[in-house]
């Protein structure tokens, strides 16, 4: 069976180590200290837990969580964190929000993992915000851009990691204002949280006047077959700008639609759909020329970053890893920096692995440079921060791969978006 269809079990377990009885309440002394082990830690394993789409409609995105899973495995082999095997227990919720809630209690209550890392999708991880608060159970790096994971306190188990849907969606408001005169507008979204997020910001960015600019909005349900009914209308409204918030599927869908109707709009599509691998090579690598997106990661499909050294030992990883994967999809890239986010909390927390401790320690990042953030682009939180990422810069698809141009944005929070740093 090729490992692409073992990640399709509903239970995915990535460690070097079986499983053993060690008590998670045994004492451990480290460096003259001692504490009480938490849910999901013994003396020689951490229990991570996960959920997100293997299948169904936003699939796609599975190859990030299998990306992670083998990241996580190289750290085992290279020793674990303090003595401490890593084992990933992921589940398949199809990217069904009912499915995530079960799962993720029996992630807390029957597999007694220490924290959900990465779980994925803007709906999924709304309906088990509240739960993961109310337990105290680290919610950490959630894998979606949704601002509501910003909130310190109302919400302090619960953070973000990359760069917010709002800020993504205010950039691309901006640049149409600044660049596109005698703009019509027509938007697709998806209808729910994630959509909304990033229509809030792409309204916010074009004021009260610029949104008189829109001339059509359709939306879609993740249960939708197909989108061409909204390609088509958003063709006859005369748009002659195309915002395009969907996830990877409905993307292709509508890249595809528009191409075949000889509809050619300035298209903004939103970065968790902008993977050439993924998304543009489905939907036609000429129907998708053009397209812009913003983008805070090296993409290795650029040739300027061949002999980078964070894109070497990525696909060095890669190769011996995740060798079925391919690593020149962006989504892969990532999973991969999130997961090494994830690893530097772990080596942070000094052996003190109790909830309190790691998320502690994720308001505690300064600086941090992954190997593949674009030039400049850094990781900071802080106890009232936690919005990990929080620069972008745009990027236009030239029909084999996107070219960077523009400032950088930067944000310090959801609704302070502003180039370079100037306030």
């Amino acid at each position: 069976m090729k490992a692409h269809r073992c990640f399709k079990a509903v239970l995915l377990v990535v460690a070097v180590a079986a499983l053993t009885l060690s008590s998670t309440l045994s004492a451990r002394r480290n460096c003259g200290r001692a504490w009480a082990y938490d849910p999901g830690v013994s003396d020689t394993e951490i229990k991570i837990g996960n959920t997100g789409p293997y299948s169904g409609p936003a699939s796609a995105y599975g190859t990030i969580l299998r990306t992670i899973g083998a990241y996580l495995r190289k750290i085992n082999d290279e020793g674990g964190i303090a003595g401490h095997k890593l084992v990933f227990i992921s589940y398949d919720d199809g990217y069904s929000p009912p499915k995530t809630y079960e799962l993720t209690r029996k992630l807390v209550e029957q597999d007694h993992v220490l924290l959900d890392f990465a779980p994925l999708g803007t709906p999924c991880n709304a309906v088990i915000w509240k739960y993961m608060n109310d337990h105290k159970v680290p919610q950490l790096f959630v894998l979606t851009g949704a601002s509501k994971w910003g909130d310190p306190k109302g919400h302090p188990w619960t953070m973000g990691w990359q760069p917010t849907y709002y800020a993504e969606g205010y950039i691309y408001a901006r640049y149409i204002l600044e660049n596109v005169p005698n703009a019509k507008i027509g938007i697709l979204y998806q209808n729910d949280d994630y959509g909304k997020d990033y229509l809030s910001g792409f309204l916010d960015g074009l004021g009260p006047q610029g949104q008189k600019l829109i001339v059509n909005t359709q939306t879609y349900e993740t249960t939708d077959p197909t989108v061409d009914s909204q390609i088509v209308n958003l063709k006859n409204s005369g748009a002659n700008v195309f915002f395009n918030v969907t996830t990877p599927k409905f993307a292709a869908q509508a890249i595809r639609k528009a191409h075949q109707l000889g509809w050619h709009p300035l298209h903004l599509l939103n970065n968790v759909s902008a993977s050439i691998a993924s998304v543009l090579k489905p939907a036609g690598l000429e129907a998708s020329k053009g397209i812009i997106t913003a983008s805070y990661l090296k993409d290795p499909n650029d040739p300027r970053w061949k002999d980078d050294p964070g894109m070497k030992e990525y696909r060095a990883f890669f190769a011996k890893y995740y060798p079925e994967g391919d690593p020149n999809d962006t989504f892969n890239v990532y999973g991969y920096s999130a997961a090494q986010t994830f690893v530097y909390v772990l080596r942070q927390c000094k052996g003190d692995f109790s909830r309190a401790n790691i998320m502690r320690q994720a308001a505690n990042i300064k600086n941090l440079q992954l190997p593949l953030l674009l030039p400049g682009i850094v990781v900071n939180t802080s106890p009232d921060d936690f919005y990990p990422i929080k620069q972008l810069q745009l990027a236009r698809f030239n029909g084999e791969r996107y070219e960077l141009f523009g400032k950088v944005y930067s944000s310090p929070g959801r609704t302070g978006l502003h180039p370079n740093g100037a306030q």
